[in-house]
C-alpha cells in the first residue's frame, strides 16, 4: 500500500509542477502581449506628435527585456 501511496505522490506532485510551469508560460504571454500593446500606443502617440520619442524607447526596453527573460514566444501567439 505504501508503494501505491508513493506513486500517486509523486504522479501529483509532477501534475502540480506542470501546472505551475503552464501557469508561469500564461502569464509571461499575456505581459508580454501587454507590453507590446504599450509599445504600439506609445509609437502611435509619438508619429502623432502627442507621446516623446523617450516613452517609446521605454516601451522597447521593457519589450526587449522581457524577451531577454521569457523569450519571444509571445510574439508569435
Amino acid at each position: 500500500m505504501a508503494g501505491f501511496l508513493d506513486r500517486a505522490r509523486e504522479q501529483a506532485q509532477r501534475g502540480l509542477t506542470q501546472g505551475k510551469q503552464k501557469i508561469d508560460e500564461v502569464q509571461a504571454q499575456r505581459t508580454g502581449g501587454d507590453l507590446l500593446k504599450t509599445l504600439g500606443a506609445a509609437y502611435l502617440a509619438e508619429r502623432r506628435g502627442s507621446g516623446s520619442p523617450e516613452a517609446t524607447q521605454q516601451a522597447l526596453q521593457a519589450v526587449e527585456s522581457h524577451i531577454a527573460t521569457h523569450g519571444d514566444g509571445f510574439l508569435r501567439a
